[in-house]
């Protein structure tokens, strides 16, 4: 894609999440990857109202060369693709489900979902929880890059997810995936549920590796 699709490309998917709910408000910010430098969804910027001309630009080492001012937490992107240079788009939202499950006390901070669906074992995988940082901490940005040099993604705790993808499609579907799934293990709160087996995760991951 050239850079002006990439753009639109952004803008698209920030609008669709936001008018389905999935951020609200100026929270949540996406980027891409470039030969040269990344595409970061400016700072205080609704997702539902991006102007692709105005989306930041910045260098190799996250210094702004056009557009507005990027988003409070690109250092958070930058540290991603830094730990995982294989990846070409990040996504983070602050998606009301899988808050309300980074704010829980009794998570197993390895994997905080269980195996709910085959598309989550597919799409996310295994998901840890980053320990509390205050917006803007340069350890959160340390402590990101060092949970997903394992895990494709990762729950900010009493914050939200934030993972990558091959493309801004694959990011963007696997956080819409992740959140659908914290949704689901909420509303089977209480009930007797069966999730897959670790034979069964074993199988999917050996037929579609990540």
């Amino acid at each position: 894609m050239s850079e002006r699709e990439l753009r639109e490309q952004m803008a698209m998917h920030g609008k669709s999440m936001f008018d389905r709910g999935l951020t609200m408000g100026s929270s949540g910010n996406l980027s891409v990857k470039l030969p040269d430098g990344y595409l970061v969804t400016p700072t205080n910027c609704c997702l539902g109202r991006l102007d692709p001309e105005a989306i930041s630009r910045l260098d190799s080492v996250g210094n702004l060369i056009s557009g507005k001012p990027p988003s409070k937490e690109a250092f958070l992107h930058l540290a991603y693709y830094g730990a995982r240079e294989q990846e070409r788009a990040v996504v983070h939202l602050h998606s009301t489900y899988s808050v309300a499950l980074s704010c829980r006390a009794d998570l197993d901070t390895d994997n905080v979902l269980p195996p709910v669906t085959a598309y989550f074992v597919m799409r996310v995988g295994r998901l840890p929880l980053v320990p509390y940082f205050a917006p803007g901490d340069d350890q959160l940005a340390e402590a990101v890059a060092k949970t997903v040099r394992t895990s494709r993604g990762a729950l900010l705790a009493n914050h939200g997810p934030v993972i990558g993808g091959r493309d801004l499609d694959n990011a963007v579907y696997s956080i819409e995936e992740l959140e659908e799934t914290a949704k689901l293990y909420w509303m089977l709160q209480g009930t007797s549920t069966r999730f897959l087996t670790s034979e069964q995760v074993h199988q999917l991951n050996e037929r579609f590796p990540q």
